[in-house]
């Protein structure tokens, strides 16, 4: 009977050399080889990955081929809104008929409003239906531009660092390639805050046009469409901005570190891009991330970073609380000088302010705010003191006169 293979009961590679046929090594399908590959090019395939991985997620991100705006008319949300728009604008139209029929004597320039109204009436409410189709294509276009300006060709961000993985000078040094791989991971952090503020602020401006159309319906005013128009291309048109950083590609290419700077450039422009382009909250969201930053280091350099990517800045805001009336003295007077002046008349202007009982109020709502300042003006005041006081006092500079101290009298020249 012949004896029993000894390698039956082995698995894998193992079987290969028990069975004297070793496989070839092609990079952490095995044991170490004497002939190149191993855990050397093992790790650097696995860095490679990842490093696709990171840049993939970030390009999709920064420009997804699709938005969280409706695609079409008929979107079940979209059609809410579109609903309104197009009863608010008819209602609009209605009225500026009813006004046209009130005072038709006075002949052309109505009959003008009429046809005016009318015809950006119709003009508005073919806007409204076609907005999602709009912003569809516009999407792609800015998808396909930032694809072709970031990862066409060998000249490009994305397709530099693919290339110097494997080619760069310092591409087999661990620490050039922590450094690389630490740069796309924050780049992916600002990609992703990017994506979480661009794409609802486009559903958002969207899902407004309508109401924001139909405001041509009184006679073709533009200037709320205008404003609309502006700051929905700011959120679509956001990730261009990174094209600053495209002339400095080629000066960068060949080291992992320069690429890595690059980067950190690019998180710099995503979030000045969110601080100007996202309406409204763009610098509060900015702020925190800079706040987040700030709060987990003390290096200068990160800190300088993020400031230059949201920079300081002061805020006005609206009196939440009570608004500002007339007395009826006061409504008169200003009732009796428009009266006045339709006969020619100029009356005085009498200044503003606000009644006894009301500056009480006023003080006592805004007690807290002030003591606040009072504080941070004394905080900063012992401040300003301190460094005085400790700098060292030039000897070359003149004293200082005492005010109080009398001074004679320069006696005149014989």
């Amino acid at each position: 009977m012949p004896d029993k293979d000894p390698c039956s009961l082995i698995k894998g590679w193992a079987k290969k050399y028990c069975e004297g046929d070793p496989p070839a090594n092609k990079g952490g399908g095995g044991p170490p080889s004497t002939e190149g590959g191993g855990i050397t090019n093992g790790a650097s395939d696995h860095v490679k990955e990842l490093a696709d991985s990171l840049i993939n997620a970030i390009k999709g991100m920064l420009a997804p081929q699709k938005t969280w705006a409706p695609q079409k008319s008929d979107n079940f949300l979209y059609q809410q809104f579109l609903w309104l728009g197009q009863h608010l604008a008819i209602a609009i139209l209605v009225c500026v008929i009813v006004v046209c029929a009130l005072t038709a004597w006075q002949g052309e320039p109505r009959l003008k409003q009429l046809g005016a109204s009318t015809g950006w009436t119709l003009a508005a409410v073919a806007g409204m239906a076609s907005v999602p189709g709009v912003v569809v294509l516009l999407n792609k276009a800015v998808s396909a531009t930032f694809q072709a300006a970031f990862n066409s060709n060998e000249s490009t961000l994305f397709k530099v660092i693919e290339h110097d993985l494997d080619t760069a000078v310092d591409s087999g040094n661990p620490l050039a390639l922590l450094i690389i791989i630490s740069a796309l991971v924050v780049a992916l952090a600002f990609a992703a805050l990017v994506f979480m503020t661009r794409n609802p602020g486009i559903l958002a401006f969207v899902c407004m046009a309508p109401l924001v159309l139909a405001s041509m319906a009184r006679g073709g005013e533009t200037s709320a469409v205008r404003a609309w128009a502006m700051r929905l291309l700011g959120l679509m048109f956001a990730p261009l901005a990174l094209l600053l950083i495209t002339p400095f590609v080629q000066m960068a290419k060949g080291s992992l570190v320069m690429d890595a700077v690059l980067l950190v450039a690019a998180d710099v422009l995503m979030l000045r891009m969110i601080f100007h382009g996202i309406p409204y909250f763009g610098p509060k969201i900015a702020g925190a991330a800079r706040a987040v930053v700030e709060s987990r280091t003390t290096n200068p350099i990160v800190r300088a970073a993020v400031r230059a990517g949201s920079p300081d800045f002061y805020e006005q805001e609206n009196n939440p609380h009570t608004r500002t009336v007339d007395t009826p003295g006061r409504a008169a007077h200003t009732d009796r000088g428009v009266l006045f002046a339709a006969y020619g008349v100029t009356q005085k202007q009498r200044s503003a302010r606000l009644t006894t009982k009301s500056a009480i109020d006023k003080s006592q709502r805004e007690a807290p705010r002030a003591q606040q300042l009072i504080d941070a003006r004394r905080a900063a005041r012992a401040a300003a003191q301190t460094t005085t006081a400790g700098a060292p006092r030039n000897p070359n500079r003149p004293p200082r006169p005492n005010p109080n101290r009398p001074t004679r009298p320069t006696p005149p020249t014989p």
